[in-house]
């Protein structure tokens, strides 16, 4: 599977719903970022500090001010002349980004995905591998 439909797949959600006939219809949701906002994963935190202590929940909570999250989905707006979409967002599709802990709007259906507006991401954040 590619890393595109991995993202894809992150954003969606089946869910079903009750049809008249006493049938199940299965349906997906997909969320499109409107405007200059893009759609994140909140990854989860590490239960053990950088020394090797088991940190509580509590614990983690306070100490933290930001969140690390990875970018699913960017608004994006059709090229007429090019022929394909255009990221509007400024912030690229995979990226791992700082936000503030508070940021963006949940989603309803689940609680590890926001909408953030791209001014409330802090940092575009990659790992560089030291020798």
């Amino acid at each position: 599977m590619s890393d595109s439909s991995k993202k894809i797949k992150n954003t969606m959600k089946l869910s079903s719903v009750p049809n008249p006939r006493s049938q199940t219809i299965k349906s997906i949701k997909r969320v499109f970022p409107l405007g200059y906002r893009v759609l994140v994963k909140i990854s989860k935190e590490q239960s053990q500090s950088d020394g090797g202590l088991y940190l509580p929940d509590g614990a983690k909570e306070s100490m933290q001010e930001s969140l690390l999250v990875e970018v699913l989905e960017v608004a994006s707006a059709q090229d007429d002349e090019l022929g394909h979409e255009t990221n509007v967002s400024g912030i690229p599709l995979g990226a791992t980004v700082l936000i503030p802990k508070e940021a963006g709007i949940k989603v309803p259906w689940d609680d590890t995905l926001r909408i953030v507006e791209t001014q409330d991401v802090l940092a575009v954040v990659s790992e560089i591998a030291v020798d």
